[in-house]
């Protein structure tokens, strides 16, 4: 067979080009970001809301905009702070403006009754001390972020049946987690090993994923024609699998399957749509436990914004881009921000865009670039994903009158998740409120170690469901706020029907609710700018994990000098989007960045990194 000699030959000739555009990445590149280690000793957590305001609600003005800008990025995610703080210690000066009224996008918090609430960031894995993840993010911010472990087990799955309740702990420790689930499921213990080597293959191979992105898209496209790239890569032949056939082709018990596959409601495909490779990137990620950031999850944007600012960059809230200008070349070139009944212009030879594909493509190009046949190509590549809802229940009592612990519930109604959740969308909305599939439970306060100090004897809990744009689409042109009764009337249907679960899960909290605030796909809409209320971006089906989509998905848009960070980049979630923002700088600064941090790494320690404390 010839077959085996040309995908030889196929494999060597993409390698030796991968080989070659990372040397030009690295030979006359831009500036080093990483070139010294940056951590100094961790300060106190800064609780006065004035200086807070200071540094994370800098409203737009023309006045404020640095004069001679390298680079302007729209949104503030952590995609986008990433981004920029990245350029910034490259010596870059960068603009970074918000829609809201805050910065950090999925970062940011709110205050309802006093309290606060996150609201993207529960939980994140792989930021044990020494390990690469905690020490990028302590080189971006100066080591000024302090993570807490959660407790063991971090996640608890729960399933209500007609035979009562069952509970599935998922322990710290890859030992423990595996362990935890053996003593659930004693007859199938060969079954729990086999898919757990799976997950570690296939997390293992993550990589491929970004080095598709760095091969020329033609030849990347040779590669997968001719079957090159599933046969070598087990991340790339995985994500064309779903979650459930790898289940079934374990033959894994119906139980076990919903036990394993518990933690897809953190990127919102269901297991018969979920690509196994995204599966698995998430299993492997939390297998070492899980961390939340001590004070709060605005303490991520509010010490990565100083280092934007000390290199004469600024991030600016209340910064509505209408839309990215372009130069008679059809080149980005900066951006128009509207300002009151005004537009304000920003020049700009680089213009990055952490609002996602669909905003980016479809509203801020000017139309003749929405017709480009790369931006189509891209768009009819992807689609919207699932939305959520979200009930911020404030609590009387400390975490310890309250009985509350530094852990997450996801609980389930029914073993055949796709089923029960191909009803519920179908549902019209008034018949769905009886039928929620699963719910995501969480405490902010219960999880974080300095909330005792800032908010003494109360306590918060978040609980999350899925929901259908469409069902609140008929008030989407309301103001925020002043939708009227029949909406209110809809959301409080919602939280009836939760708190009645809340109560079940947590019988000692009746009685200690002091307020409920609610927030619907079009909160997510209005705070986050996500066209119809999805929090992670484009689908994150198995379409989109494709070697072709993946390879074509890339931080260098069609357009010149306009470049894509954040969650559609690469993935959701945390880390997914802080790679999103590694690729879009290395391919502006033309050097491998990622590779520069890992360089440092290794040489400011072989084992842990110092304490800084």
């Amino acid at each position: 067979m010839l077959w085996p000699l040309w995908a030889g030959l196929l494999l060597v000739l993409g390698i030796a080009l991968l080989v070659s555009r990372l040397r030009g990445l690295l030979a006359g590149g831009g500036p080093n970001p990483f070139v010294k280690d940056v951590r100094r000793p961790l300060e106190a957590i800064v609780t006065d809301r004035e200086a807070r305001k200071k540094v994370l609600k800098q409203a737009f003005s023309a006045s404020r905009v640095p004069d001679c800008l390298d680079a302007v990025v729209i949104g503030s995610g952590i995609g986008g702070l990433a981004a920029a703080t990245i350029l910034a210690k490259a010596g870059k000066r960068v603009l970074v403006l918000e829609q809201h009224t805050k910065a950090g996008g999925s970062c940011h918090t709110f205050s309802h009754n006093g309290l606060e609430f996150d609201t993207g960031i529960h939980y994140i894995g792989q930021l044990r001390e020494g390990s690469f993840n905690r020490f990028l993010l302590d080189q971006m911010t100066e080591g000024q972020l302090d993570w807490a472990p959660m407790d063991s087990p971090f996640d608890i799955v729960v399933l209500e049946g007609p035979n009562g309740t069952k509970t599935f702990p998922m322990f710290s420790g890859e030992k423990a987690y595996i362990q935890g689930l053996k003593d659930k499921f004693p007859n199938e213990e060969d079954t729990i090993d086999k898919f757990m080597r799976m997950v570690k293959e296939v997390a293992k191979a993550v990589p491929h994923m970004a080095i598709l992105k760095i091969i020329p898209l033609p030849v990347v496209r040779l590669l997968d024609k001719c079957g090159v790239l599933a046969h070598f890569s087990p991340f790339l032949r995985a994500a064309t699998q779903s979650l459930d056939e790898v289940l079934n082709q374990l033959s894994a018990s119906q139980e076990l399957k919903t036990v394993l596959s518990y933690i897809f409601p953190t990127y919102g495909v269901p297991p018969k749509n979920a690509s196994f490779s995204m599966h698995a990137i998430l299993i492997d990620h939390y297998l070492r436990g899980a961390f939340y950031p001590r004070g709060g999850s605005s303490e991520i944007a509010f010490h990565l914004i100083p280092v934007i600012q000390r290199a004469g960059g600024a991030v600016l809230s209340r910064a509505t881009v209408e839309k990215v200008l372009l130069d008679s070349a059809g080149r980005a070139c900066g951006v128009s921000v509207r300002k009151g009944h005004d537009l304000v212009n920003i020049s700009s030879p680089i213009v990055i865009s952490d609002a996602g594909i669909f905003n980016t493509y479809e509203h801020l190009l000017p139309e003749p670039a929405r017709s480009l046949p790369g931006i189509k190509t891209q768009l009819g590549m992807v689609q919207h994903g699932l939305s959520t809802l979200c009930i911020f229940v404030c609590l009387q009592g400390s975490k310890s009158d309250l009985g509350l612990e530094a852990n997450n519930y996801y609980v389930y109604f029914d073993t055949n998740i796709d089923k029960a959740l191909e009803k519920y969308v179908s549902l019209s909305r008034e018949q769905a409120v009886a039928h929620i599939p699963f719910f995501f439970i969480t405490s902010a306060s219960a999880k974080d170690p300095a909330w005792k100090d800032r908010f003494p004897d109360k306590s918060t809990l978040i609980m999350m469901l899925p929901a259908c744009y469409e069902w609140f689409e008929e008030w989407q042109d309301e103001p925020q706020g002043k939708r009227g009764s029949d909406y209110e009337a809809l959301k409080n249907s919602f939280v009836d029907a939760s708190m009645s679960v809340l109560m079940k899960l947590y019988p000692q909290l009746e009685g200690k609710v002091d307020s409920i605030s609610v927030g619907s796909p079009l909160s997510n809409r209005f705070f986050l700018a996500a066209p119809r209320g999805e929090p992670y971006g484009i689908d994150h089906d198995r379409s989109r994990l494709q070697p072709h989509v993946i390879a074509t998905l890339r931080s260098q848009s069609p357009v010149p000098r306009l470049y894509l960070t954040g969650q559609d980049v690469v993935s959701c979630g945390f880390f997914g989007a802080l790679y999103g923002a590694i690729l879009c700088t290395s391919t502006i600064l033309k050097r491998n960045v990622h590779q520069d941090a890992i360089r440092l790494w290794s040489q400011v320690s072989t084992s842990l990194p110092k304490k800084m404390n």
